[in-house]
């Protein structure tokens, strides 16, 4: 999906989702996306198997907004402390970590992305959508969040590793809570 070039939030384009969270254990996050052939990479599965990692044991809601960087005011892109500061003058929220697995399970009808190699190295992969989340670690090498793809027919939640100089492109999509 194109987001309006130009346009801000809140006069722009957004995707609204309601997502339940929490209820499950790791291992049954786990075997529910095997049920469902949803892949992760290395980052992933070490984003799930660290110890501050965890799933809430009781249910709650998310209501989420899926933007542009361009439509958070960056037209021609920011670093992630920009997006996220951004973002947070506007009454957007970070999500917790955990909304990851449990969005890849809801969002099963992700569009297919590029499958072609990306021109450029170091940027987000074409299709993708990063879940605006706090970092469990600062060591350079550990991974800063998920973001979840499509490609070839599979669904991914993948980890990612952006250090703090990264600038993300305008058309890159992220999601965010709302207060």
């Amino acid at each position: 999906m194109r987001f309006e070039n130009g346009k801000v939030y809140p006069n722009c384009l957004v995707i609204t989702r309601k997502i339940e969270v929490g209820g499950l254990t790791k291992s049954q996050l786990i075997q529910k996306m095997q049920k469902y052939s949803i892949l992760m990479n290395e980052y992933g599965e070490k984003l799930i198997a660290d110890n501050k990692f965890t799933s809430s044991d009781a249910k709650y809601n998310l209501h989420t907004i899926e933007l542009t960087v361009g439509n958070l005011g960056f037209p021609d892109g920011a670093t992630t402390a920009q997006i996220f500061k951004k973002a947070s003058e506007l009454g957007l929220e970070l999500c917790p970590l955990e909304l990851g697995p449990y969005l890849r399970l809801e969002y099963l009808d992700q569009p297919e992305g590029n499958s072609g190699k990306s021109l450029q190295r170091n940027q987000a992969p074409s299709g993708s959508i990063t879940i605006a989340s706090e970092k469990l670690s600062k060591e350079d090498d550990f991974p800063k969040g998920f973001y979840l793809r499509r490609i070839n027919g599979v669904l991914w939640l993948r980890g990612y590793n952006a250090d703090d100089l990264h600038v993300w492109n305008p058309n890159d999509h992220f999601i965010f809570c709302q207060t």
